[in-house]
């Protein structure tokens, strides 16, 4: 019905539409979306490649990680029967308040799991690293200095110097770099001074693409959180917050043996680090 009305034309209607997601703002949301979105996905493959071309490259890791989770999945519950607990069980309604009163303070508790032992040694994890061999990979018999290399021997493919050299063009010794003072060229707080007023443009501009170019030559402090935001396409849309809500409400109605299990491996890392500590509380959230 809309089409109709005069002042809508057909011929110029393309035209029309880029205009109004230009002036209304959309263009850079759906830009940013895009640009997220490639960087999530592979790139495509040709056409006519056959399928023995583009199948899988690493499914015999797919199958390795899964036997390694029904291996943890059986200490877990072997876990439960040893020590008479269920996996999950829904919360006894003064549990729920009281986690709900500490959620933003869950570094000060101090609940006992000294009986949740790992479920899994590290040494049984590097066994199964070092035993990952790719079917479709073959180097012949002989020896090489490559063997030596390390305990884990699994093929993958890299890029060599002259690749790297120029994806991380950023760090030559001739480029500024925020927090590094070895480029005589220009000072380093007018640098910092001229880097900080770029972030401030590019977080104006809303240009997921140009935000994630400008942190490779660093991210100015005050200015980390938005410019993540950004380059991740982040919002606190009100769907965004419920869901959120939505999750939480779920934790703190259920209570989960892996939970137990997280927790006590967050304070044991959290505590003794000078980087995460400050951090404890989020952690235990998340």
């Amino acid at each position: 019905v809309s089409l109709h009305k005069p002042e809508i034309k057909l011929e110029s209607l393309k035209e029309d539409i880029k205009e109004f997601l230009k002036t209304s703002g959309w263009e850079k949301k759906l830009q940013n979306a895009v640009y997220s979105e490639l960087n999530v996905f592979p790139l495509p493959c040709h056409p006519a490649a056959p399928p023995e071309h583009i199948k899988e490259p690493l499914a015999y890791m797919r199958k390795a990680q899964g036997s390694w989770e029904k291996r943890i999945l059986k200490s877990l519950n072997s876990m439960c029967t040893e020590l008479s607990i269920p996996l999950a069980q829904k919360r006894p309604v003064n549990e729920q308040k009281e986690l709900l009163n500490k959620w933003n303070e869950m570094g000060t508790d101090e609940p006992d799991l000294s009986l949740f032992r790992p479920v899994y040694a590290p040494k049984d994890f590097l066994e199964v690293l070092m035993n990952l061999r790719n079917p479709n990979y073959e180097n012949g018999e002989q020896p090489s200095f490559r063997n030596h290399l390390g305990l884990i021997q699994v093929p993958l493919k890299v890029k060599d110097i002259s690749e790297l050299k120029e994806d991380f063009s950023e760090l030559g010794l001739n480029i500024g770099q925020l927090g590094i003072d070895d480029s005589a060229q220009v000072p380093p707080e007018f640098f910092e001074n001229e880097h900080v007023r770029v972030g401030q443009k590019v977080l104006a501009e809303e240009d997921s693409a140009a935000a994630q170019q400008y942190v490779r030559q660093g991210c100015p402090t005050a200015l980390r959180a938005d410019l993540w935001a950004l380059i991740l396409n982040i919002s606190n849309q009100p769907e965004d917050i419920l869901y959120y809500e939505q999750l939480k409400s779920n934790v703190i109605q259920h209570d989960l043996l892996v939970d137990s299990l997280i927790y006590k491996d967050v304070k044991l890392t959290a505590s003794n680090d000078d980087y995460y500590f400050v951090f404890e509380d989020y952690l235990y959230q998340v």
